[in-house]
């Protein structure tokens, strides 16, 4: 990459804020120097945390994030940053889940994304929320997400 592709980054190599909401984060792509070849990239966010949005109570998940990048390449401290701004922010496992996807889809544009939210129970039950932008391209390799499925103590 070239020194003028760093300069347009804001976080990266800075310090830098955890934002206040996820609408205040700003999520930064850098360009794909591999754009013509099909590969996935996997983002893995074992302690995510939300609160939920009527006790205020924190919520926890796994998440999961896969992506065939195109043109742009998501970069990962913005992407932290992201994912951190949901620290205190009020939203049901299914939205918060939807919304990662939804933003990091408008923000690199990627040919294809997957993302699983494995919630952690709340209430006794867990919520896992699944959701992707289509089927995955031809010829590629998409590994299982490899998060077992809630036992409890049993």
């Amino acid at each position: 990459m070239s020194t003028s592709t760093h300069e347009t980054l804001t976080q990266l190599g800075r310090t830098a804020e955890i934002p206040a909401s996820p609408e205040a984060a700003n999520l930064e792509t850098v360009p794909n120097s591999q754009a013509g070849e099909t590969y996935l990239v996997r983002f893995t966010a074992p302690e995510f945390t939300s609160l939920c949005p009527v006790t205020g109570q924190p919520d926890f998940a796994h998440l999961i994030i896969d992506y065939v990048p195109d043109a742009n390449l998501v970069e990962s401290k913005s992407l932290k940053l992201f994912l951190a701004s949901f620290r205190n922010h009020r939203a049901f496992h299914e939205d918060c889940t939807l919304s990662i996807a939804k933003r990091i889809a408008a923000a690199a544009g990627p040919k294809w994304l997957r993302i699983g939210g494995y919630w952690y129970p709340r209430g006794g039950i867990p919520i896992d929320v699944f959701w992707q932008t289509g089927e995955p391209p031809n010829g590629l390799w998409l590994p299982d997400q490899g998060v077992p499925p809630y036992r409890g103590r049993g």
